[in-house]
C-alpha cells in the first residue's frame, strides 16, 4: 500500500443541474421535498414507444448558460449542461485551476451524431451538419467549458456505463493521492437522446408506468440527464472522498449477476479502502433502476454488506441519467450530508419481501449522517461505489 493513502481528498466545491434544479441550493431543494422531475418526454417524437416519460432539465437551461456566455447559445445542450454545473462548481471554489480534468459519460455529443445522420438520410445537403458533428467527440463539451472559464487542463473521459461518473470521482481522488495532480475537476455528464432512448425502450428496460425502485412491482426505469462537477484538492476539509471501490462481474452484456456478487465487491472494496466498517454507513444512495433484475442483484449486496442502513434510489425522481448518474447522485450525496437529511425513495408502494431493506419510503426524513455509501452499477457487470464523508 503506498505512503498516499493517508492523503485526504476533499470536495472544495460542487455544481449540479438535473430534472431537480439547476444549482445545489434547487436541488437540495427538491430532494427535501421528494419532487419529482419525470414528465412527458419534450425533446424528440418518442410514437411507438412504450415509455414516453423521462427526467429532462426545464427550459431555463439554455437561460442559465447564455448567463455565462452567450457563445452557448449555439452550444448543445450537453455543453450546456456541463458549462452550468462547471460554473457553480468554480465559483464555489475561487481561484482554483484544475491540472486535471476527470469526467463519466456515455452519450457524449450524441446530439450531434443524430443530427448529422438525419441530414444524411434526408438526402438533403449536410454541410452545416458535417461541421457541427466535429463537436461529437465526449471531451468537447467540457473543453468548451474550460475555454469560457480561462482552463488549459487535459481531459481524461471515463466511459464505463453506468459506473462512469463514480469512477471519475474515484480516479480524481486517486490522482491527487499518488501525486499526480493537485487540483482536479470531476464529475460527468449525459443529455438524453433519441437513440438512447429508443435503445432501452427496444430493450424493455424502460417502464410504461412511475419509475419505483425496490417496489415489489417495479417495471422498469425511466431515463434521466444532467451534470455535476467537483473541485477536487488534498488536505483535510469538511467535506470529502474518503472511499472508492470498483469490481467487475463479467456475467453478462446487460444482466447483473443475480447474486449481486460484483456490487458487493465495489461496496467492500470501497469500505476497506475508507477503512470504515460497515455499521458505520449511515445511508445508501443506491444505483436502484426501478428495473427487476439489477434492484435485486443491487439490494442483495447491500444487504449483505450494510444490511440496516437506511436506503434510498433518488432516480425515482430524476430517471437514470448513464454515465453521469454516479456524479450526480454523489452531488445528492453531499447535498444530504450537508443538510442532514435523508432523500427519499418516491412512488414506494409495497416492500419486495425477497429484499428486506430499510427503504426511505416516500418522504425526506432528518438524520445524523456522517459516512455516506453512493453506488452506480452499469452494464457489462460494471460496479462502482464512492463514500463521502462529514468529518
Amino acid at each position: 500500500m503506498s505512503s498516499s493513502v493517508s492523503i485526504p481528498v476533499s470536495i472544495a466545491s460542487a455544481g449540479c443541474v438535473s430534472p431537480l434544479g439547476l444549482g445545489m441550493e434547487e436541488t437540495s431543494s427538491s430532494l427535501h421535498a421528494g419532487t419529482s422531475g419525470i414528465g412527458p418526454v419534450r425533446l424528440f417524437p418518442v410514437d411507438g414507444c412504450q415509455c414516453s416519460t423521462a427526467g429532462q432539465i426545464d427550459g431555463r437551461l439554455g437561460e442559465a448558460a447564455v448567463s455565462i456566455t452567450s457563445r452557448s447559445r449555439r452550444w448543445t445542450r450537453a455543453a450546456q449542461m456541463v458549462l452550468v454545473a462547471m460554473e457553480e462548481a468554480l465559483r464555489g471554489c475561487p481561484g482554483f485551476r484544475p491540472d486535471v480534468v476527470v469526467i463519466g459519460t456515455t452519450s457524449g455529443g450524441m446530439s450531434l451524431g443524430e443530427e448529422f445522420f438525419r441530414a444524411l438520410s434526408s438526402g438533403q445537403r449536410s454541410d452545416h451538419a458535417a461541421r457541427r458533428v466535429r463537436n461529437y467527440v465526449p471531451h468537447q463539451p467540457v473543453i468548451q467549458a474550460l475555454e469560457t472559464f480561462g482552463c488549459d487542463a487535459p481531459v481524461r473521459i471515463i466511459s464505463n456505463a453506468c459506473a462512469s461518473g463514480s469512477n471519475a470521482l474515484g480516479i480524481g481522488r486517486q490522482l491527487i493521492r499518488d501525486g499526480m495532480a493537485t487540483h482536479v475537476l470531476a464529475g460527468g455528464y449525459d443529455a438524453i437522446a433519441e437513440l438512447v432512448f429508443a435503445g432501452f425502450d427496444c430493450l424493455k428496460a424502460s417502464t410504461p408506468e412511475l419509475c419505483r425502485p425496490f417496489d415489489a412491482q417495479r417495471s422498469g426505469l425511466a431515463l434521466g440527464e444532467g451534470a455535476a462537477m467537483f473541485c477536487l484538492q488534498p488536505g483535510p476539509s469538511e467535506l470529502q472522498i474518503t472511499g472508492y471501490g470498483s469490481a467487475i462481474d463479467t456475467h453478462h452484456l446487460t444482466q447483473p449477476h443475480p447474486s449481486g456478487r460484483g456490487p458487493e465487491q465495489a461496496m467492500v472494496a470501497a469500505l476497506r479502502d475508507a477503512q470504515l466498517s460497515s455499521d458505520s454507513i449511515d445511508y445508501v444512495n443506491a444505483h436502484g433502476t426501478g428495473t427487476p433484475l439489477n434492484d435485486s442483484s443491487e439490494g442483495r449486496a447491500i444487504l449483505n454488506v450494510c444490511p440496516s442502513a437506511p436506503t434510498s434510489s433518488t432516480k425515482g425522481m430524476t430517471g437514470h441519467a448513464l454515465g453521469a448518474a454516479g456524479a450526480i447522485e454523489a452531488a445528492f450525496s453531499v447535498a444530504a450530508l450537508k443538510s442532514q437529511f435523508l432523500p427519499p425513495n418516491i412512488n414506494f408502494r409495497q416492500g419486495d419481501p425477497d429484499l428486506p431493506l430499510n427503504i426511505v419510503a416516500n418522504t425526506s426524513r432528518s438524520a445524523r449522517l456522517r459516512h455516506v455509501l453512493s453506488n452506480s452499477f452499469g452494464f457489462g457487470g460494471s460496479n462502482a461505489s464512492i463514500i463521502l464523508s462529514l468529518t
